[in-house]
Order: structure tokens, then C-alpha cells, then sequence
């Protein structure tokens, strides 16, 4: 039958808890000294009996104990130093936390005091105080609006005087280009009225020299200058192609 789990407590019999005693501080004694070999740890171990008999161990050194004790004192100050000032520190966080706390609370009552609401709780006086606070509010926000509207009105005159001198530009190229546009109509018209007058010319010419060759009586000078003057031709040109 395996062993069954003992239950840890005191041991009633003096005699048999004196055995039980050594027995386990020597076994106590033997893994602090296999663990300070094997890991090369420093151990300091420290029993006192029921009598007061000291028993100690220390790693393998004529002043190791004592050693063991300094820095173990050094490492609790340190640790009770940073518990200190853990505490501190998180003491004053919750102070901290507290008056932002109340803070906000604060102006959220003040926010809700310029809405119109919760009023019932406010003395005279400090009705006084808000309805100041709002005229100055108010004030300041007038002064910004009017401030906001004239520099838009500014940016807008701005944009209309850049426009209109857009428009002037584009209506004084359009003006020079119907000039030009003009202009080589008068010529293109010029030089089909001079082809058609010696179109005209040519044909009254042949018509005279065909008249003469077969005996008929050829044309006046002056009626071939009135039919060239009812085609319609002005009477410089007229004149010019007579010359």
C-alpha cells in the first residue's frame, strides 16, 4: 500500500517532535548545502530550536553568513524605499484623480448653468455673475462674427475685381480679333469685285472682235463703258481700269 499524505501540524509528544527536529534539520542542512554547490547560489539558512539553539548554514566561506546578512539588509531597504515610494506615488495619483474628479464635475455644472439648467440651486448673485458672464460671451462673439464677415466681404470684392478685369481682357481680345476678322473681309470682297470687273472685260473684248470679223457693227466705247458701270462695279474702280 503507497503512503497516504500526512497532515502538517504541531506534534504533540516533546519526544517525538525533538526527533523529528533533527531528523529534518539535518535533511534541511544537506539541500541547502546540494543547492549552493549545484547553482552556485549564495544560501544562508538560520534555525532556532524550541530551546533556542542556534542552527546555520552559509555557502563555504569563514565570513559568508555575514555577508549574506549585509546584502539581504541592503536588498529589504531597497525594497521597503520602493514600497515607500510606490505608496507615495500612488497616494498622490489618488489625490490627483480626486481634484480632477471634482474638476470635472465643476464644469460640467457651470455647463449646464450657461445652458439654462439646473438654475433653482443659484442665490441672486450668482444669477448676476451668469447673465455678466453671457453678456461678455456674447460680446466676444458678435466682435468675431463681425470680424468673420468683413474679411469674407473683402475676399469677395477681391474676387469681383479680379474677375472684371478678366472680362475686360477677353472683351478687348475679342474686339481686336473681329477687327481683323473684318478687315480680311473688305480685302477678300476687294479682290473678287477687281477679278470679276476684268472677267467682264475680257468677255466684252472677244464679243467686239468676233462682231468685227463677220462684218457686223462693232460696239461703242461708250456703251461698253455704261454696261461696265451697270454691272455694278464703283465708279473709282471704273475709272481706274479706264486709265
Amino acid at each position: 500500500m503507497g503512503r497516504g499524505r500526512v497532515t502538517l501540524k504541531r506534534i504533540e509528544n516533546k519526544i517525538n517532535r525533538q526527533v523529528t527536529f533533527s531528523k529534518r534539520r539535518s535533511g534541511l542542512l544537506k539541500k541547502a548545502h546540494e543547492i549552493s554547490v549545484l547553482c552556485d547560489a549564495d544560501v544562508g539558512l538560520i534555525v532556532f530550536s524550541t530551546k533556542g539553539k542556534l542552527c546555520e548554514y552559509a555557502t563555504d566561506s569563514a565570513n559568508r553568513m555575514e555577508r549574506i546578512l549585509e546584502r539581504y539588509e541592503r536588498y529589504s531597504y531597497t525594497e521597503m524605499q520602493l514600497t515607500s515610494t510606490h505608496n507615495e506615488s500612488q497616494g498622490s495619483w489618488n489625490l490627483e484623480h480626486a481634484k480632477l474628479k471634482a474638476r470635472i464635475e465643476s464644469l460640467q455644472k457651470t455647463q449646464r448653468h450657461f445652458m439654462g439648467e439646473e438654475l433653482d440651486s443659484l442665490s441672486m448673485k450668482e444669477l448676476q455673475n451668469l447673465e455678466q458672464q453671457l453678456d461678455m460671451a456674447l460680446k466676444h462673439i458678435r466682435l468675431r462674427k463681425n470680424q468673420v464677415m468683413l474679411e469674407s466681404i473683402s475676399q469677395l470684392q477681391k474676387k469681383d475685381k479680379e474677375l472684371l478685369d478678366q472680362n475686360n481682357f477677353l472683351s478687348k481680345q475679342i474686339k481686336e480679333m473681329e477687327k481683323e476678322v473684318g478687315q480680311h473681309d473688305v480685302e477678300h470682297q476687294s479682290h473678287e469685285m477687281i477679278a470679276s470687273f476684268q472677267l467682264g472685260i475680257c468677255d466684252t473684248y472677244n464679243g467686239g472682235q468676233a462682231g468685227g470679223a463677220d462684218g457686223e457693227v462693232e460696239e461703242n466705247p461708250r456703251q461698253v463703258q455704261g454696261q461696265a458701270s451697270t454691272s455694278g462695279m464703283p465708279p473709282w474702280m471704273i475709272q481706274h481700269m479706264n486709265k
